[in-house]
């Protein structure tokens, strides 16, 4: 009866190795493939991305998001700019202040009319004036002044949707209100002047408005790309406005100008306003960077969103994406 638990206990013994053999070995394992497998972790996941995210302080979110800010300052600085300009234009020519009396944006001088080659030339000239011709008629957007000399001496009212009538304001002066047969091409760039005109009112009107409010909610861009999305929308409507009224009034300027001094046998001189042109090109200017800024913020510059939903992370200070940092650490 002994023996077979003789034989139960030399079949115990080398279990009893094998485990301290496997122990052995389990304690001298080296620390180099400790090292490996730690190195070989899985990236963190996106919640605890976001528990970092959310206890960076708030001046390492301020240092993360100092290009974005930078840049929704200045597109709101560019729109109050433009909104300033835009103003100037609205209000040009609508008082006899000095000021304002030089903002039009283009200006007829009849006081010769008649060259002085004529027989008799000062007094066609003079005749002409006796009978209701002005020396001069100044034109703003909303309406034109017409004076003698220096002198303003009729100041229309603003009329919305204004457009300078040459024609009509011959008829009512010179003509008593007489009516006139005028020829069809005659006709046809009086309606194409019209036409255009009151576009270029709306236009400027709508921009003026479009960047006042633009003004004020620019800084919301640094909340998100998404933010960046609607308002780079309505910066492109707003640059759309008023580059097609710079341009429309930039183009019926000269076209005056040249019309009106093509005529040899007439003394006839008109002048651009100067003041009026640098004025809304410089607004038009100010609005195009306003929204190269807000188009450009939608697919660059880290925001707020970026940092608490996880998609960037500042580590050591410097701001990574996730899907770059996660590839560097599985490469390394």
């Amino acid at each position: 009866m002994a023996l077979p638990s003789i034989l139960h206990a030399r079949r115990r013994k080398p279990n009893n190795d094998n485990n301290g053999n496997n122990e052995k070995s389990s304690s001298t394992t080296p620390s180099s493939v400790l090292s490996k497998s730690k190195e070989q972790l899985p990236p963190p996941a996106d919640g605890q991305t976001q528990k970092q995210n959310t206890a960076l302080s708030s001046a390492d979110i301020k240092k993360a998001t100092k290009l974005r800010r930078g840049f929704a300052f200045s597109a709101s600085i560019s729109y109050l700019i433009s909104f300033v300009f835009l103003i100037l234009v609205l209000i040009g020519n609508t008082s006899n202040k000095s000021v304002l009396n030089d903002l039009y944006f283009f200006k007829l001088n009849l006081a010769d009319i008649i060259p002085t080659s004529v027989p008799n030339a000062s007094l066609i000239n003079s005749i002409a004036q006796s009978i209701g011709l002005h020396d001069f008629y100044q034109v703003g957007l909303w309406n034109f002044c017409e004076g003698y000399g220096n002198r303003n001496n009729l100041l229309f009212p603003p009329q919305t949707l204004y457009w300078f009538n040459p024609v009509e304001i011959l008829m009512n002066e010179l003509l008593s209100g007489a009516t006139i047969a005028l020829p069809t091409q005659v006709v046809t760039i009086l309606d194409v002047l019209r036409f255009t005109s009151q576009i270029m009112f709306g236009f400027f009107l709508a921009g003026t408005v479009v960047n006042f409010l633009l003004m004020l909610v620019s800084p919301l861009a640094m909340r998100s790309r998404w933010w960046s999305l609607p308002v780079a929308v309505v910066a492109f409507l707003s640059t759309l406005f008023v580059l097609a009224a710079s341009i429309i009034a930039s183009v019926i300027s000269f076209v005056f100008k040249y019309a009106a001094e093509a005529q040899s046998d007439l003394n006839i001189h008109a002048y651009v306003g100067t003041k009026m042109l640098v004025f809304m090109w410089v607004a038009t200017g100010f609005t195009l960077w306003g929204f190269v800024v807000h188009a450009g913020m939608g697919c660059c510059c880290v925001s707020r969103r970026d940092l608490r939903t996880g998609r960037r992370v500042v580590r050591n200070g410097v701001v990574q994406d996730v899907s770059s940092s996660s590839s560097s650490s599985q490469h390394s």
